[in-house]
């Protein structure tokens, strides 16, 4: 089974669990990976299982990113928050060369995110 992760900085954590609901009859054919705040949003969504990895400023970009590298992860979904500051940029962008450098689709918005879903 093909596996998804799923990272929201605070400002998408709703837009998340808006995309999640809306796609829940095509995600619950997939394993679920999130950092731990937005795998908890998830799960709130319903029948949805998501194995919850460390928050992202504790490192859960980090982890998501090492699944990549492992060939683990076939889909990242990123919502990032554009007019915030996040003190760990710096993973955020780690994250975003390891999917580039490994060929893994990354949406970073949600109409990036509802054009991978669609086609899956």
């Amino acid at each position: 089974m093909k596996t998804i992760a799923c990272i929201a900085h605070d400002g998408k954590k709703p837009e998340m669990v808006r995309l999640v609901h809306k796609y829940a009859y095509i995600l619950k054919n997939f394993n679920l990976i999130a950092t731990g705040t937005t795998g908890i949003h998830i799960e709130q969504v319903g029948d949805l299982t998501v194995t919850k990895l460390k928050s992202g400023p504790l490192g859960g970009d980090a982890q998501i990113a090492s699944l990549v590298v492992e060939g683990k992860i076939d889909l990242v979904i990123f919502l990032v928050d554009p007019l915030d500051v996040h003190p760990h940029q710096v993973d955020v962008s780690m994250l975003v060369r390891i999917c580039n450098v490994h060929d893994i689709p990354l949406a970073t918005n949600i109409a990036t995110a509802e054009l991978l879903l669609k086609a899956l």
